[in-house]
């Protein structure tokens, strides 16, 4: 494929040269020249000197016949407007990176739907819900990248004395904006049909609105008592360790997190109400001691520094932290980290390339990743016109327990849809398909 990259700083340097290894075309834009030298030097990639915003450099770089735009500089504003241009100019695909959660934030506006960008690309939000899902559940659905973010995905097992305890799905009286995504029984996973019926000690995926997840998790959970909210320690409360604390809800943990910036820990305090914010060093053991390190299910170093991320990591393992974890950045960190205590690292450099891996593809298909157990694909695509999807209602195609349709983006919007909801073209949905059945099931959303 033909790949445009903006940027040739670490970030855009390092992608351009995984994609170049995988044998795609790749041209990378930057408007320093040393980097441009380097670059052309060093790397099988084609490297132009100029501004990624401006319309002649892109045309220069032949933004026509490209397949994927991937806008990584160091400024979030020239990346959301060069992506912008780069699909009006012709790309097919266009992926932003930005920094400023504000960029994401659909509350105050709505910047990827403005700006006509198929994707808005956060390293620390995708490092936090790696982060999110190793403790939640490492199989849990991935969906906080999908649907703008505006869909839950909960986990639970169905209790003995629930109403759903041996009834079949088309029975339970669920909120209309909520699914059943997948069931799992006896270490067998499968996307879930109207007809199957659950059984006590089941695990189910709640997908839907956080409202309505809350009701239907009464429904399978039954009246019992209350579980035991797990305790997270979260080191360092730059944009990763706050969007992992925000992506930790409150009825399930109980998250401390550290910060040694005093004007960002009473910023923090006021974005995370539910969140217990520490103004304190985390590479302290003394900081660690008094603040319980010892006695939490998990401890996170997302600090920004490798070294301060282990070494916090280390000193929580001796005191007693269940639970290791942290960000690391460097490659060559990766095998040091297992043999000192470290359960879990997360690399922002591999995160970013499965996401950026799975945009890589043809036709209807946006972006596209499987969940760890390998049977379910996590698909984002877009309607095309003369698709047979837009012929039926979801009822009436042939998608039961082969294919989910767990969300759909309209006009900017993003909803739960129904049985009887008819998929329109330009319409964008997120999909859960039977990996066995994948190709059959992507052949309906081909156009003619």
């Amino acid at each position: 494929m033909r790949i445009l990259t903006l940027g040739g700083g670490t970030v855009g340097r390092w992608i351009a040269d995984m994609l170049c290894r995988r044998r795609h075309s790749v041209t990378l834009i930057d408007s320093d020249p040393e980097i441009v030298r380097s670059i052309n030097s060093e790397l099988d990639v084609r490297a132009i000197e100029g501004n990624a915003s401006q319309s002649t450099v892109l045309f220069s770089a032949d933004v026509l016949s490209a397949d994927l735009c991937l806008a990584v500089t160091g400024d979030d504003e020239v990346n959301i407007v060069a992506a912008s241009m780069a699909k009006a100019l012709g790309a097919r695909r266009a992926i932003a990176r930005v920094y400023a959660p504000a960029f994401r934030d659909l509350s105050t506006f709505d910047y990827q739907r403005h700006f006509q960008i198929d994707s808005l690309l956060s390293l620390e939000q995708l490092s936090a819900s790696e982060l999110a899902r190793a403790i939640r559940n490492p199989d849990a659905i991935p969906l906080e990248h999908f649907a703008r973010g505006q869909l839950q995905v909960y986990e639970m097992d169905v209790a003995a004395g629930s109403a759903a305890a041996g009834k079949k799905l088309m029975e339970l009286q669920l909120p209309p904006s909520v699914r059943v995504g997948s069931l799992a029984r006896e270490g067998r996973m499968w996307i879930a049909s109207g007809a199957d019926e659950t059984r006590a000690g089941d695990r189910v995926s709640l997908v839907g609105m956080p409202d309505a997840v809350s009701v239907a998790r009464q429904i399978f959970g039954g009246e019992k008592r209350r579980r035991k909210r797990s305790k997270v320690m979260i080191a360092g409360g730059g944009e990763t360790g706050y969007h992992l604390a925000g992506l930790l809800g409150r009825e399930d943990f109980r998250t401390v997190l550290l910060e040694q910036d005093a004007k960002r820990s009473e910023q923090l305090s006021k974005l995370l109400p539910d969140v217990t914010v520490v103004h304190a060093n985390a590479n302290r053991r003394s900081v660690l001691e008094d603040e319980g390190g010892g006695t939490v299910d998990y401890f996170v170093g997302c600090t920004g520094n490798d070294e301060n991320n282990i070494m916090a990591g280390v000193e929580a393992r001796e005191l007693g932290a269940s639970r290791v974890m942290c960000v690391v950045g460097r490659p060559d960190y990766a095998n040091v980290v297992g043999k000192l205590g470290i359960d879990l690292a997360v690399s922002e450099r591999d995160v970013v390339a499965r996401q950026i891996l799975g945009f890589l593809n043809e036709g209807a298909i946006i972006s596209q990743s499987k969940l760890p157990n390998g049977s379910i694909g996590v698909y984002e695509l877009e309607i095309l016109e003369g698709s047979a999807v837009t012929q039926a209602s979801l009822a009436n195609l042939p998608l039961a327990g082969r294919c989910l349709i767990a969300a759909i983006q309209r006009d900017g919007f993003v909803r739960v849809p129904t049985a009887s909801d008819v998929l329109e073209v330009n319409d964008i949905i997120v999909a859960l398909i039977d990996l066995s059945d994948a190709d059959e099931v992507l052949s309906l959303f081909h156009s003619d």
